[in-house]
Parts: structure tokens; C-alpha cells; sequence
């Protein structure tokens, strides 16, 4: 009964929220009339977007609460109100998502009659459910119809708000817009990273190689001594390009990524990290490889994550979980540090969401003050 009755005052309350953004809504009309006239008038047209913005922010408010009854979120899809009057309200009036507003709020005005209903049950509930349930030991038939209520009301709020299929494409094209826009500033300072690597690097060291290697050869016939110590500088010197060019070349792909896969040049990077780290691979027999671009994009999330953990976290320990999923390859890293990542601070958490952006894949960075810090990456691929 204790919990019967938990659950009816949860959905009374819940009815009796929606009941108030109902009467909030019949206010509203008076805003709704100054609106229309002034768009018919042609004085106050600069009315209309501002009255659709006060309307996404009454639908959203309804999203958020019917979201707290269900657990499910009910997601958004509008378009940007911007830029000058005439293109905000060619916005507001083309936008998909203004219908939808419209045909809830329209709806939303026979609301209280839910709230109505609840009120009767609630005496008659406690009466025949008191005695039938709390005396009798029967099932409750009366207090459990607000609940239904509830349910119903959501499931109205829910199927009225849920964006068209017009709205999520747009958002969808706008998405990937920005994502490919990204990608492209990602690639750009890629190129410039190699370019300087390059430049400052191996193409430096190989100057000065150059240089030793003529020098020995105009000293060799007079100075032999001296000739051969500018021999062994110009190998030294050789050798050191070498390890230039293969640090530009593990930047732009990990020849370890071919040789070994994702996983085994995961337990590598965990190896030389410095840290006790725990690698589990879920899903991922040998032999089992995704996508190149989706193993890459694996191996600098871990490898980022990892370079953090060791430089900032002040703990010794991380975890890395990789796991194969039905749409494609979870990434999760997790260390026991002090937490506060702030992604604004630096480079290397927004190159991780750009590269993992361009895949039209996800990050959830997880970092409260005094940690754990948790970075989880899904990445879509097809097995």
C-alpha cells in the first residue's frame, strides 16, 4: 500500500505541474493575439520570432518534465533563429519545429481536464484501496488510475513534442555539416603539425648531416683523424633523422596498428605509458579488425587519454575497456586520479572530439573535481 501510494502522489504531482504549464498557456494566448495582430498589421512582425523563441522555451520546459515521469528523453530539432529580422522570421515561419510547437500547444489547452480526473480518485482511493488493500490484503484498483493518468498525459506530451522526420534530417544536415567543417580544420592543423615536424626535425638534423658529410670529405685526404669523427657525428646525426621521421610517421598512422591491430598496439601505448594499466578487450578475438580510420581514431583517444592520466591525474592506475557493440567500437578509459578535466585548458581533448567527430562518432568525458576522470568514445563501423 506504502508504495501504492508513493507512486500516485509522484503522478499527482506530476498532473498537477502539467495543469499549471496548461494555465500558463491560456495566459499565453493573450501574447499569441498581440502576435498575430502585429503580423497582420505588418507593424509588430518583429513579434513572431520572439514569440516562437518564448515558445521553444515553453515546449522545452514541457520536454524536461514529461522526460522526469518516463526516463526518456524527448529530443529538440529547430533551427537557429539568426541573423537579421527578415531571415529570423523566414526562419521561424519555415521551421519544421514551429508546427510541432504549435500542434502541442493547440493540444496542450485540454490538459486540465487530466488533473479533473485525478482529484475524485483520490478519496474514493483511499477508502476502497485503504480497506481492500491495507485490511484485505488485495491488489489497489483505484490509486493506481493516476498513475495511468500520468502515463497517458506523458505519452500525449511525448508523441505531439517528438521532433518530425523533416526536423531530425535537418538536424542531422546541419550535424554533419559542422562535423565535416571540423574534420577539415582537424586535417588542416595535421598537415601543419607534419609540416613542422618535418621542417624542425628530421629536415634540420639532415642539413646538418649534409653539411658533416662534406666536411669529412674535404678533411679526409689532409685530416683523417678528423674525418673520421665528422663520419661518426654525420651517423649519429643519421640516426637521430631516423627516429624523427619515425615519430612523424607513428603520428600520421602507427605502423604498430598494421602489425600488431588495435588491440595489441593498445597494450604497447599501455606498456610505455608509465602507469599500471589494466587493458581489456571485449569482442575482439584475433583477427577481428575494424575500419582502419576507426582503429586510428581508437588509438589517439587511448593515447591521449593515457598522456593526460600520466601528466595530470597524480594517480599510477587507469583501466582501458575496449568492446565491440552492434553499431561498431567502444572506447573507455578510466583512471583513479583528482578529476577536473577542463576541456577549454588545452588542444588534446577538442582533437579528440574532432577526429572522433569526423567518423560521426561520440565522446562523454566524465571528470567531477576529485576524479575518477572516465572518457568513453563510441565509434559506428560496420564488421
Amino acid at each position: 500500500m506504502r508504495t501504492t501510494l508513493r507512486q500516485a502522489a509522484r503522478a499527482s504531482v506530476h498532473l498537477l505541474l502539467a495543469a499549471a504549464m496548461a494555465f500558463g498557456s491560456y495566459l499565453f494566448v493573450t501574447v499569441l493575439l498581440i502576435t498575430a495582430t502585429g503580423a497582420v498589421t505588418g507593424v509588430g512582425v518583429w513579434l513572431v520570432p520572439e514569440t516562437v523563441l518564448l515558445i521553444r522555451r515553453v515546449a522545452g520546459a514541457k520536454r524536461r518534465l514529461t522526460a522526469s515521469w518516463t526516463g526518456r528523453e524527448i529530443p529538440e530539432a529547430y533551427a537557429p533563429l539568426t541573423g537579421p529580422i527578415r531571415q529570423r522570421l523566414r526562419t521561424a515561419v519555415r521551421d519544421p519545429g514551429t508546427l510541432t510547437d504549435a500542434r502541442w500547444m493547440a493540444a496542450h489547452y485540454a490538459y486540465p481536464w487530466l488533473t479533473v480526473l485525478m482529484l475524485p480518485l483520490w478519496p474514493l482511493g483511499l477508502v476502497v484501496d485503504g480497506v481492500g488493500s491495507g485490511l484485505l490484503g488485495r491488489r489497489a484498483r483505484v490509486l493506481p488510475l493516476i498513475v495511468r493518468l500520468a502515463d497517458v498525459e506523458t505519452a500525449w506530451s511525448a508523441a505531439l513534442l517528438r521532433p518530425s522526420p523533416k526536423a531530425l534530417l535537418a538536424q542531422r544536415v546541419e550535424h554533419l555539416t559542422a562535423t565535416r567543417a571540423d574534420a577539415v580544420a582537424a586535417h588542416g592543423a595535421e598537415l601543419r603539425r607534419i609540416e613542422r615536424d618535418l621542417h624542425d626535425g628530421a629536415q634540420a638534423r639532415l642539413v646538418a648531416l649534409s653539411m658533416r658529410i662534406g666536411l669529412a670529405r674535404r678533411a679526409y685526404g689532409a685530416d683523417p683523424d678528423t674525418a673520421r669523427k665528422l663520419l661518426a657525428d654525420a651517423q649519429e646525426q643519421a640516426e637521430e633523422a631516423l627516429t624523427e621521421l619515425r615519430h612523424v610517421v607513428r603520428a600520421i598512422h602507427p605502423p604498430i596498428l598494421t602489425d600488431r591491430g588495435l588491440v595489441g598496439a593498445v597494450r604497447a601505448l599501455a606498456a610505455a605509458s608509465g602507469l599500471r594499466v589494466d587493458v581489456l578487450a571485449d569482442g575482439l578475438p584475433e583477427g577481428t579488425r575494424a575500419p582502419a580510420a576507426v582503429e586510428a581514431a581508437a588509438y589517439f583517444v587511448v593515447a591521449e587519454a593515457l598522456t593526460n592520466a600520466a601528466k595530470y591525474s597524480g594517480s599510477d592506475r587507469a583501466a582501458v575497456g575496449l568492446a565491440r557493440t552492434r553499431t561498431g567500437l567502444r572506447v573507455r578509459v578510466r583512471d583513479e586520479g583528482c578529476g577536473g578535466a577542463d576541456e577549454s585548458a588545452g588542444s588534446g581533448l577538442l582533437g579528440m572530439r574532432r577526429r572522433v567527430a569526423a567518423l560521426d562518432g561520440t565522446v562523454r568525458i566524465t571528470s567531477p573535481v576529485g576524479g575518477p576522470t572516465l572518457v568513453e568514445v563510441d565509434l559506428p563501423c560496420v564488421w
